[in-house]
């Protein structure tokens, strides 16, 4: 597979990243790339006006098995809904978004699961275990985790380990202004990041690490 590769996947704020990158590890996995770590697709929901929509929450769902866990919700809904807690990671950091420790600490055990598999593999060769050269994600590394020293701490923990023959690459989405924090966090073990923006160029690159030719995607031209 060549060098290990850290990819960075930056873009501004609802920007289609997370969307693009459900895309690629559908994709990856039905090319025998298993993909390990966690997506945050947004929760979206209609508005008065035909054919609107916003965005009232975040939800975790964790690799490769699917889980789905409610993760964030808007601040002011949590407020309204009398889930807001003060004393919570989010509110003491004080982010446009509610996260339950909870959900965090649901996430951050999947992440010491994945980094348990790692350091113990099956020997099978079962094509789907956890062990299999796979592509980790973290969608995403923000302000908790590069600044605060909270929110997915286990995430970010694997990724400081480096590569691995469970993970030789990793993606982690970031925003363009916490890059240049990531990057020189994690480029010690990971060399230089790659950074990258959603889209054919990305998408080849990703498959390319991983001996792949990336069929197009007509969705994202």
């Amino acid at each position: 597979m060549g060098i290990s590769l850290l990819f960075l996947l930056t873009g501004e704020v609802q920007s289609g990243k997370t969307r693009w990158l459900c895309q690629v590890v559908d994709d990856l996995a039905r090319s025998g790339v298993p993909c390990a770590g966690v997506l945050a697709p947004g929760v979206w929901h209609g508005t008065e006006e035909p054919g609107r929509f916003e965005k009232r929450g975040i939800d975790n769902v964790l690799l490769p098995g699917g889980e789905r866990v409610p993760f964030a919700r808007r601040n002011d809904l949590a407020q309204a809904a009398g889930s807001f807690d003060p004393e919570s990671q989010s509110a003491r950091a004080r982010l446009a978004w509610h996260i339950a420790d909870e959900a965090l600490a649901r996430v951050n055990a999947h992440f010491e699961g994945l980094a348990r598999a790692g350091d113990t593999p099956d020997e099978t060769g079962a094509p789907d275990a956890p062990w299999s050269p796979s592509l980790l994600v973290v969608d995403e590394l923000g302000r908790l985790e590069l600044m605060e020293g909270g929110g997915l701490t286990a995430a970010l923990a694997l990724l400081e380990r480096g590569p691995s023959p469970c993970f030789p690459h990793a993606l982690a989405v970031v925003r363009p202004w916490l890059a240049d924090t990531a990057e020189g966090l994690l480029s010690e073990t990971w060399g230089e990041a790659v950074r990258i923006a959603a889209g054919e160029e990305a998408r080849r690159r990703l498959f390319a690490a991983f001996g792949l030719a990336s069929a197009i995607d007509n969705e994202y031209h």
